[in-house]
């Protein structure tokens, strides 16, 4: 605890936050959640991409990510273009200005190291080169924690992503894939440590226990047009993931099934309303997730869960519901290995409906041992998030880690 006369820590979070995505905002939470118990004294705002969402939810400060308001919009006249030239050079003060007032800046894992969806060198990679770099310059410890990476191809991209590496003062990773990405992209990850994604750390209902019967089944959707890479082929893509989700959503309809269409981010409301549009069956419903704990809750009631987006793997996971995993990016096949569910994992770009099938029977057929296998894996998770936030405080705030205080499993 921060003595009375001593200044309390400055602390920044910093990301793509409150711009729709739930992992993102999940992660958030469950820093904040550690931060507050732990340094009860500290000062918390954030630089994010929707400030007003943020401090609207989490009760914190919030400054605008970019000084240009339409940054992720495109940019087709000259006036727009020159307004996100400037924009680039406004934002170098600006993020310096903030970093300056910050003891810590906490970046709350996310995948800022990865391109495994489409992304521009000058967007986010470019924000997070300011904030380490601004860090490194006017000494205010800059913290990637239990953040995702994969080696980059574009060389603008991995540039600026292996420099924001290099800058931070402290790195951890949510699995060995991502640092070994890192390590091949030339940084040294000699200290640096993997532990859990920070959304293992939240909360979690207690999963029900299965009917006796088949019941309700949650489909996680996301609309998916493929990697970085994957640019030229991007509707191919999306129509052949789209094509084969709604014949599997057809098919558990025709057993008579209830399928509760789930979302991770505000732009898979339009893969929910063509299925939806595909499958006029009062058994499909959608519904409205503003939080991983809404999520969390959905799953919990279920038998089985279907999911794309990393983080609602992640709420199935720990909730102990059996999910398969519609896996877009190698970072869900090391999630799905490291609970123990890595024969339930299915290509995203090629789905193929008789064989999803399949593995879904599999899984539904095993689901007592699948649940025994998250519960224990659920525990290892715990104790692993535990020394993440104590090295986090040993390396970040070395004034309070004198004597730690121990704590409670979520």
């Amino acid at each position: 605890m921060t003595p009375a006369d001593e200044t309390p820590s400055r602390i920044g979070v910093f990301g793509l936050l409150g711009s729709g995505n739930l992992g993102n905002d999940g992660s958030l939470e469950a820093v904040l959640g550690h931060l507050r118990a732990e340094h009860p004294h500290a000062s918390v705002d954030a630089l994010c991409g929707g400030p007003e969402a943020v401090t609207a939810r989490f009760g914190i400060p919030a400054t605008r990510l970019h000084w240009n308001r339409a940054e992720y919009r495109t940019a087709s006249r000259a006036s727009a273009i020159v307004s996100k030239g400037l924009g680039k050079l406004v934002d170098v003060f600006r993020t310096a200005a903030w970093v300056r007032r910050h003891d810590v800046v906490i970046v709350p894992g996310m995948g800022v190291l990865e391109a495994t969806l489409p992304l521009r060198p000058w967007g986010f990679p470019y924000s997070l080169f300011l904030l380490c770099a601004s860090g490194r310059l006017l000494g205010t410890r800059v913290a990637l924690v239990s953040v995702g990476a994969a080696e980059i191809r574009n060389r603008p991209t991995r540039a600026l992503v292996r420099w924001s590496a290099r800058l931070a003062a402290y790195r951890s990773y949510r699995d060995e894939q991502s640092r070994d990405a890192m390590r091949a992209m030339g940084v040294d990850t000699s200290r640096d440590e993997v532990y859990p994604d920070l959304a293992f750390a939240l909360p979690a209902p207690r999963s029900g226990a299965p009917s006796a019967t088949p019941g309700a089944v949650c489909l996680g959707v996301m609309d998916f047009h493929g990697g970085n890479d994957d640019r030229a082929r991007a509707e191919e893509i999306h129509r052949r993931y789209l094509d084969g989700t709604i014949t599997f959503v057809r098919t558990l309809v025709a057993e008579g099934r209830p399928v509760r269409l789930l979302t991770g981010d505000q732009c898979d409301l339009s893969v929910v309303a063509a299925i939806l549009d595909a499958v006029d069956s009062p058994l499909v419903t959608a519904a409205e997730p503003a939080s991983l704990t809404d999520l969390m809750n959905e799953m919990a009631a279920a038998d089985t869960v279907v999911a794309v987006r990393y983080h609602n793997l992640i709420c199935a996971l720990k909730t102990g519901t059996p999910v398969l995993a519609l896996c877009y990016a190698a970072k869900s096949n090391a999630l799905m290995d490291r609970m123990g569910l890595g024969a339930y994992c299915h290509p995203a770009r090629e789905v193929d409906a008789d064989r999803l099938l399949e593995q879904f029977r599999d899984l539904e057929k095993h689901a007592v041992e699948v649940r025994r296998t998250l519960a224990g894996r659920n525990q290892v998770v715990t104790r692993q998030l535990a020394e993440q936030f104590s090295a986090l405080t040993a390396a970040l705030f070395p004034a309070d880690s004198h004597a730690p205080t121990p704590r409670k499993a979520p």
